[in-house]
């Protein structure tokens, strides 16, 4: 196979050489390692099916962490590979290490957490080429043979395809995941609303979403306004209805396991939620979201090719909620314009 990049990427003499030895038909063995929540679980499948197109006759085993199991998409793969994660720290090393070594000799390691449990994993199995998008240059000489170039200014779903691009393979796009397309009902008009994320730090304030609500139920009074709840505590609608009480176009979603989630999605109009996994799973359906950031980066996680839209400000200050509601009305009426 041949290496095409000229400055986006890095390959070892040894990794250009065990490249140049490799025909797409030819490999056998794949393993990809993707140690991370449920968010990125659902990023990865376009990569998946890439894999799969580019490497038609590989078993492809996926490694995960026990305690990032949830939406893996083992549908799209042969074999599943676990190790231990941060909610087994008591199992002895050196059970770790065996576990660790069961991911089994592998023609290529696709590398697509670069944590230090995924750098274990890369170094303890033997592969004729190991490739990665480290943090830090110094890892690619540590652990890989090829590097892709990490970014926080592109989608990442279209990042992972970069591990393909480097060996000439041409994916298709719009990406697929596979999953339930958007098909809204428009006598349902329903917008969703999700409060939650996998860090405080990444919530837009309660009592702000709450206005935001209040704002585009008064708006859009034809939408049926959802509050969906998740599996936390704090994720309950009931304290957040009492103070919406007075709008009877706002109602919220019980929570719903992940089949059932995914379709209810695809049925949606726009999803606002946090940057966090629910918002996720409406991209891979190509439903509409908007989401709310001020202390991630916005464009690892902002489709550029459908109608997804990212609220932020330059400064980096939590958006004022004139602004968001007003971006939720745009992304509406943009979707009636198209239809």
């Amino acid at each position: 196979m041949k290496l095409w990049f000229e400055r986006g990427a890095w390959a070892s003499r040894k990794g250009r050489k065990a490249a140049a030895a490799l025909q797409p038909e030819a490999v056998r063995k794949i393993a990809v390692i993707r140690h991370a929540a449920l968010g990125d679980m659902v990023i990865a499948r376009p990569f998946l099916l890439e894999l799969r197109r580019f490497f038609p006759n590989a078993e492809i085993t996926l490694s995960l962490t026990s305690n990032y199991t949830y939406g893996a998409p083992e549908d799209l793969v042969d074999r599943v590979h676990t190790v231990y994660g941060q909610d087994q720290r008591d199992i002895p090393k050196r059970e770790q290490i065996r576990r660790a070594k069961e991911l089994g000799e592998q023609d290529i390691i696709f590398d697509l957490a670069a944590t230090a449990r995924s750098f274990h994993v890369t170094t303890l199995n033997k592969a004729k080429l190991k490739v990665g998008f480290p943090y830090k240059r110094v890892q690619n000489y540590l652990y890989y043979d090829i590097g892709i170039l990490r970014t926080d200014f592109r989608f990442e779903g279209e990042i992972l395809l970069d591990f393909l691009h480097i060996f000439g393979h041409r994916c298709e796009y719009p990406l697929n995941f596979t999953l339930p397309q958007f098909h809204a009902n428009n006598s349902k008009q329903r917008i969703v609303y999700f409060f939650g994320a996998s860090t405080a730090e990444k919530c837009y304030p309660e009592e702000k979403m709450i206005a935001v609500i209040a704002q585009l139920a008064k708006d859009l009074p034809n939408h049926q306004h959802i509050v969906l709840e998740g599996i936390k505590a704090d994720e309950k609608a009931d304290h957040i209805l009492e103070q919406l009480s007075e709008f009877t176009n706002v109602s919220n979603q019980s929570t719903l396991d992940l089949d059932q989630l995914t379709d209810w999605l695809a049925e949606s109009n726009l999803v606002v939620c946090n940057d966090t996994g629910v918002r996720n799973l409406a991209i891979a359906t190509h439903t509409p979201t908007l989401g709310i950031f001020f202390s991630t980066v916005p464009y690892r996680y902002w489709p550029q090719y459908e109608q997804h839209y990212a609220m932020f400000n330059p400064d980096g200050s939590i958006p004022a909620v004139n602004d968001v509601a007003a971006l939720a009305v745009r992304a509406i009426q943009a979707q009636n314009h198209d239809q």
